[in-house]
């Protein structure tokens, strides 16, 4: 097991778990080229913390390479939301070119 992936796991249900504890490990799950757990530890950062863009646009990522358009559509559109409604305009600009990126390639 990659031993990145390995430390982050140890910290889960500890003192230090949370959002970014979460978002942390879903990058490392990217990068291994595992989406579902990917998105499923990007679940958990915004479970923890709804106002974390940078996760809604991680978690429409993760979602889209584990082939799951709809689900991907919907955390880039509530990631938008949440990005706009704190000022994020540089996410909330990303996360809309992913979705139409994404509503274009759905048949």
């Amino acid at each position: 097991m990659n031993p990145r992936i390995e430390s982050l796991e140890k910290m889960l249900d500890g003192p230090r778990d949370g959002a970014l504890l979460r978002f942390s490990l879903g990058n490392e799950y990217l990068k291994a080229g595992e989406p579902a757990k990917a998105a499923a530890a990007f679940q958990a950062a915004v479970d923890r913390d709804p106002n974390y863009s940078a996760a809604w646009k991680a978690l429409g990522k993760a979602l889209a390479e584990a082939d799951d358009p709809s689900a991907a559509l919907a955390a880039y559109d509530r990631g938008i939301a949440v990005a706009e409604a704190k000022g994020d305009i540089q996410a909330a600009k990303e996360m809309n070119v992913f979705a139409k990126r994404l509503r274009k390639a759905r048949p």
